[in-house]
Formats: C-alpha cells, sequence, structure tokens
C-alpha cells in the first residue's frame, strides 16, 4: 500500500516542487505578474500571457518550459547535444514541446518581432508629432538609457554585443529588444525578453515613480494647448492627410539607405501606418494588421516569452544583472527624455510639459497613455 502511495506521489509535481523549493520562487513570481495584469490592469494584453507562460514553464513534468540553446544553438536533448536548427519541425514539436517549437520557428527566427510592429505601426498617429517635429528631439534624449547601460555593462565584463542587447532594453520596446538580440548576443534572448516585456508592462508603475523624483506640481501643469495660444507656431501644414501618408514612404526609404539593417522593424512600422493613413482603400490590411494579426502574434509572443522564464535561466546572477541593468535603462531614458525638455524651457518662452519627455521612452502606445 505504501508503495502505491509513493508512486502516486512520484508522479505530482509535489515530489519534484519539495527537492527543488526554487519552483515556488517562480509560482510566486508568476502569480505577482497576473495580479499585476488582472487586478491592476498594468498592460493585461502583455502581462497576462507572459506570466501564464511563465505558470506553465515552471510545473516539473510539464514540458512547457523553453530551453535555452547555445551560441551555436546546440541544445541537450534526452543527454544528446542537438543543433536546434538542424532538426525538422516535427522533432523540435515532439521532442522539446509546444512552447519550444513556437520559440524558435516564431521568435527566435525573428519572424514575430517585424510582424508585431506592422501592428504597431497601424495603431499609431504621427499626425501630432509631424504638426510640431521639434517634439520629436525629446524621443532622441529618451533614448540615454540604452548607451548609459551599454557603457556600465562593458565596464561590468559583458561583450559590446551583450551590453547593446542589455542596454536595448531602455528603448523600452519589447520587438526591437527581441530582434537585436537574436542578432547579437541570441544566448540571451531569454531573461531579455523577459526583463523588456516585464518592464513595458510596468510603464504605469516606473514612469510616475521618476516623473514624481524629477518634476514639480507648477512644471506638471504647465498647459500646452494654452502655450499653443500665447505663442502660436509660424508653421502651418495645409495638407496633413499628404504628409501622414508621404512620411512613412520617405522614413522607410531614409531607413534602408542608411541603417539597412534597421529595415525589417521600421519597415513594417511605416507599411502599417502607411495602411492606416491611406483610408478607405486598405481599410481590410489595416484592421488584419491592428487585430487578428497582431492579437495572434501578441498571445505566441507572450505565451512564449514567458516560457522562457525557467528556475534554471531566471535564477541566476546574470540574468539578476540584466533585470536590474534593464530597470536603470528604463529609469534613465525616462530620465533623459524630462530632463531634455527642462533644459530647452530654460530657453523657451514657449514652456513644454515635462511629462512629453518620458513619452520618448519607446513604449507605445502605453508611455504616451500614462503620461
Amino acid at each position: 500500500m505504501n508503495e502505491i502511495f509513493e508512486n502516486l506521489y512520484e508522479m505530482t509535481a509535489f515530489s519534484n516542487i519539495i527537492a527543488e523549493p526554487q519552483f515556488l520562487i517562480m509560482y510566486a513570481i508568476a502569480f505577482v505578474l497576473l495580479y499585476l495584469g488582472i487586478k491592476k490592469q498594468y498592460e493585461p494584453l502583455l502581462l497576462v500571457p507572459i506570466a501564464f507562460g511563465v505558470l506553465l514553464a515552471n510545473f516539473p513534468g510539464g514540458d512547457m518550459g523553453v530551453i535555452q540553446a547555445d551560441e551555436n544553438g546546440m541544445v541537450m536533448i534526452n543527454g544528446v547535444m542537438k543543433n536546434i536548427w538542424e532538426m525538422p519541425l516535427h522533432d523540435i514539436a515532439h521532442e522539446l514541446g509546444l512552447m519550444n517549437f513556437i520559440y524558435y520557428m516564431l521568435i527566435k527566427t525573428g519572424f514575430l518581432p517585424p510582424i508585431i510592429f506592422m501592428g504597431v505601426g497601424a495603431l499609431t498617429d504621427f499626425g501630432p508629432m509631424l504638426r510640431n517635429l521639434r517634439l520629436s528631439i525629446f524621443g532622441a534624449a529618451a533614448q540615454l538609457g540604452i548607451f548609459t547601460v551599454l557603457l556600465v555593462a562593458i565596464l561590468m565584463g559583458f561583450t559590446p554585443k551583450e551590453a547593446a542587447s542589455l542596454g536595448i532594453i531602455g528603448g523600452a520596446d519589447g520587438p526591437t529588444a527581441i530582434f537585436t538580440t537574436i542578432k547579437l548576443a541570441p544566448h540571451l534572448l531569454g531573461p531579455i525578453a523577459i526583463a523588456a516585456y516585464s518592464y513595458m508592462a510596468l510603464v504605469p508603475v516606473i514612469i510616475p515613480l521618476v516623473v514624481k523624483l524629477l518634476c514639480s506640481k507648477k512644471e506638471l501643469s504647465i498647459n500646452m494647448k494654452e502655450q499653443e495660444k500665447k505663442y502660436p507656431s509660424k508653421t502651418e501644414i495645409k495638407n496633413l492627410r499628404v504628409l501622414k501618408i508621404i512620411f512613412p514612404i520617405v522614413v522607410t526609404t531614409v531607413v534602408a539607405l542608411f541603417v539597412p539593417s534597421a529595415v525589417p522593424l521600421i519597415g513594417m512600422l511605416m507599411f502599417g501606418n502607411l495602411v492606416k493613413e491611406i483610408g478607405t482603400n486598405t481599410f481590410r490590411l489595416f484592421d488584419a494588421a491592428s487585430n487578428s494579426i497582431m492579437n495572434a502574434a501578441t498571445i505566441f509572443l507572450g505565451l512564449s516569452v514567458g516560457a522562457t522564464m525557467t528556475t534554471e535561466a531566471f535564477l541566476n546572477w546574470t540574468t539578476i544583472g540584466i533585470v536590474i541593468g534593464g530597470f536603470l535603462a528604463f529609469a534613465l531614458s525616462i530620465t533623459g527624455g524630462i530632463l531634455f525638455v527642462k533644459l530647452v524651457n530654460l530657453f523657451s518662452k514657449k514652456k513644454i510639459n515635462p511629462l512629453i519627455g518620458a513619452t520618448g521612452l519607446s513604449a507605445v502606445p502605453m508611455a504616451s497613455r500614462v503620461a
């Protein structure tokens, strides 16, 4: 009888959890993320799939966690090292499970990030920026965290490529972080994706924290509509619709000429925006890009990114360093944008609310919505 109960006990996950209590830490993280996404409504479209992916990945015996390949694409399968890129698709699904199949075929190949950028482009209105082009410079200032953390990471012993992948978290854009890391440091993709997407989802927490430290109530009460009436702009756009159609075409062309490696992301972003701005003739394309395709990509991305957060991948000093560095990159980027606005206000009659600097954080459209 004892043997039967022992066998039943061994069949459950309890035996593994008691032997390796670190699983409990991962469950706690998953439950906290679910709480923030469901109860606090901090970007539930991102946080709920990621949190559930964390939960799925850490049930022993469930085979839902993503196994990270090394720099050469090698993974350990049943005691044998195999190259993930040389394995047939059905073998990946059969031997490594559903999450690994999604992760390696849709994310690590770089397929999903451009697809999500297309959806983001379809949801973005560049009109306010085109009406006041000087605001775009605050977006550049809000990239301070990327370069600061890159330099600090190199000094701490990361290679330049690893440091660049870590610093890009400060750009506050998950697809960009994934795409960059795939190219430069694929072995760090799991923790960097988790850090980037977790902080993106926590923008409603991080922005107010930084703003309270840097901005006075007087600065935050600056009414930019009143400032515009008091000091009207001398530049008038006669046909904004035509400009909004030309803009994505020109941006794609310029980027393709000067930074061709960025075309997969910027090109898809601008294509999504173009089909939006053309109007009724491309409404079906706009609707697909901004709804069904975007939603499906978000589900797959969130679940599989969460599934990379296993005890082996997350509970180590490298990952903890990436998470801390990612937070600093995020906070410094917000700081850079705000401080640059305050600097401009010192020399300008038309005052700008410093919160505009926080919107330079590239978590479209979360940063703007929070501000």
